[in-house]
């Protein structure tokens, strides 16, 4: 379709004019970022000017930034838990925002060992999905012709709850998927799924994944594309389809559902798909059933262009094991977003991962920067947050949020690294998560976690006398899916009475049972975590490991046992010295009801 030359885009020729549309709206809007911030503020103060919260500072009514800056303090979830303990309970009174609040976002950070609650209102899904709505128009300046086929996109919902005064508490993809802006939204030839809504939302993760795989085979020919939301959901897609592609070519085969999916509305769906194909379920035998699964993405959809998956931050790990299944395919990293709220996307999004980086839009919320020192050092014991236009390039920062649904100098906990701009608006390369050691999937466990599991697993090998030295761990992606690896060096102080195997394997159970919600709904709900697992290893390890760290300038006095490891020579060395391994024999206790 020629678009009017008007409607183009210094970000390159549009697609068509809805897109030409889009990438105008981004240029404006950042072109315009510091006034756009000013107004974005201006708004959630006068929208909320009467809140409970705000009233607390004296702010009286007013919008500007100086005096916003002056009253309003920066805080942590922690800080904000009584409020929102509040709403959860049934305070239906304007404590946070005037809008009520809607629902709570469970977060992947966690507090006490639960996921936080972030409160949001029924106007964040239209930000949300104007957000979601400019991805495609930059996806189309770099891939052509998506108009002409499907996305294989494995998409789930998750477990939701209710709090003590009935507000539904969800994720926010699981919120996002049940809402009539994806059920109902209108019809896009550029952003077209193999996966029906039936399929995407059957609570049941087996049946849930099944079905999108069958419809993904079922029409191989026409995806262009293939994704999940993180790198770790597609490695997870690519195992099920290696545990179960017998079934699914049984099904190709007959035109017959197979009979563990019971979703009535999935098996009342699946009747118009599927017909039977003799033809297709021999190739998919014949693919599937070789020993060398490298590059079975393309071999079974061999029109895809590129995956479409986040692999920045923990994920990044996962980036050799989707080489190997795609061939080589780009990896898209498309937008950064969290429950908190949607921040910006990528307007390059065919870079290679380690040149990702995300243009924040500043419509989304007020954003402001805490200087972060990458060696640890605070110079400054109040420092000065920075505006979004103000912000240097290459200095590192911490991102706090002012959202409209009631979150005020909120410190989200992420690292981010400046690395350019695009007009007025600062690009940022996702460094890290604040704080978090070991990370599989959504989870995200810190150094105080991991050494409660480790005393919690202590406990047990109290009776033989035998006590835990030094540890350290390490996320293994290379097992689908990934699991925890901790190192042990134990003192067995009565050779004749150590601990037993069987002894070891309920360890790594008692520090799973430790570790916090999130990582237990992946374990036992969402199935994308492995078993804990635990090595041990000779004594005098540890040491050897202190050794080689003085060795390559370490200094003896400020030396400490890093609590996750990840270099290399490093991992060698402790697998050098494993003496035995040992698994969690059993699933931990999990529940979608909130701990009391």
């Amino acid at each position: 379709m020629a678009v009017d030359d008007a409607l183009s885009s210094p970000l390159g020729p549009p697609a068509c004019e809805k897109d030409a549309k889009a990438l105008q709206f981004i240029e404006e809007i950042t072109r315009n970022t510091d006034s756009v911030q000013e107004d974005v503020l201006a708004k959630i103060l006068t929208q909320n000017a009467e809140v409970e919260y705000l009233k607390r500072f004296n702010l009286d009514g007013v919008t500007d930034r100086e005096t916003f800056k002056s009253k309003i303090p920066m805080i942590r979830y922690e800080d904000l838990q009584p409020e929102i303990q509040r709403i959860a309970n049934g305070d239906r009174s304007s404590i946070l925002s005037t809008h009520p609040i809607s629902e709570f976002l469970t977060s992947s950070g966690t507090s006490a060992g639960e996921r936080k609650l972030m409160p949001t209102i029924k106007q964040e899904l239209d930000r949300r999905q104007l957000l979601y709505s400019l991805l495609m128009p930059v996806m189309n300046l770099y891939v052509p012709g998506l108009d002409k086929g499907k996305g294989l996109y494995f998409l789930f919902v998750k477990s939701e709850t209710r709090t003590p005064g009935g507000l539904l508490a969800r994720p926010v993809l699981t919120s996002y998927y049940k809402s009539d802006h994806f059920k109902t939204r209108p019809y896009d030839p550029y952003n077209v799924y193999t996966s029906p809504n039936e399929a995407i939302l059957c609570a049941d993760s087996f049946q849930s994944m099944y079905t999108q795989m069958l419809c993904g085979l079922l029409e191989r020919e026409q995806v262009l594309r293939v994704g999940a939301v993180f790198a770790s959901g597609l490695l997870r897609a690519i195992r099920f389809l290696q545990l179960h592609w017998r079934e699914l070519a049984g099904d190709i085969e007959s035109g017959m559902l197979n009979k563990e999916i019971t979703d009535p509305s999935v098996k009342d769906c699946m009747v118009k798909i599927l017909k039977p194909n003799p033809k297709l379920a021999e190739f998919v035998r014949m693919e599937c059933g070789k020993e060398n699964w490298e590059g079975i993405i393309t071999r079974i959809w061999p029109n895809t262009k590129y995956l479409d998956v986040i692999v920045t931050g923990a994920m990044a790990q996962y980036i050799p094991t989707l080489d190997y299944y795609s061939g080589g395919l780009p990896l898209a990293c498309t937008m950064y977003a969290s429950s908190e709220c949607y921040f910006g996307l990528n307007l390059n999004p065919m870079c290679k991962p380690s040149e990702v980086c995300y243009t924040i839009m500043p419509n989304m919320a007020y954003f402001e920067f805490l200087p972060h020192d990458p060696a640890g050092f605070t110079h400054d014991s109040t420092p000065k947050l920075v505006d979004l236009a103000d912000v240097e390039l290459g200095k590192e920062y911490e991102l706090v949020i002012t959202t409209y649904a009631g979150l005020y100098r909120y410190q989200v906990g992420d690292i981010l690294r400046v690395t350019g701009f695009h007009n007025s608006a600062p690009q940022f390369h996702f460094v890290r998560r604040k704080n978090v050691l070991l990370s599989i999937d959504s989870d995200k466990t810190d150094e105080a976690e991991l050494q409660k599991a480790v005393e919690n697993a202590s406990q047990l090998l109290r009776e033989f006398n035998t006590s835990v030295v030094e540890y350290t761990s390490y996320a293994d992606t290379k097992t689908i899916p990934g699991h925890y690896v901790i190192y042990w060096e134990l003192l067995v102080k009565d050779p004749a009475n150590s601990p037993s195997d069987e002894v070891l394997n309920q360890c790594c159970l008692a520090m799973e049972e430790c570790l916090n919600s999130v990582y237990r709904q992946g374990r036992v709900a969402d199935c994308s975590i492995g078993p804990l697992e635990i090595r041990v290893v000779k004594n005098g390890t540890f040491e050897e490991l202190m050794d080689y760290a003085i060795s390559r300038g370490a200094s003896i006095n400020q030396y400490k046992v890093p609590r996750c490891v990840n270099f290399t020579p490093i991992m060698e060395l402790l697998d050098s010295r494993v003496v035995s391994k040992h698994f969690s024999p059993a699933l931990p206790y999990w529940t979608p009801e909130r701990r009391r």
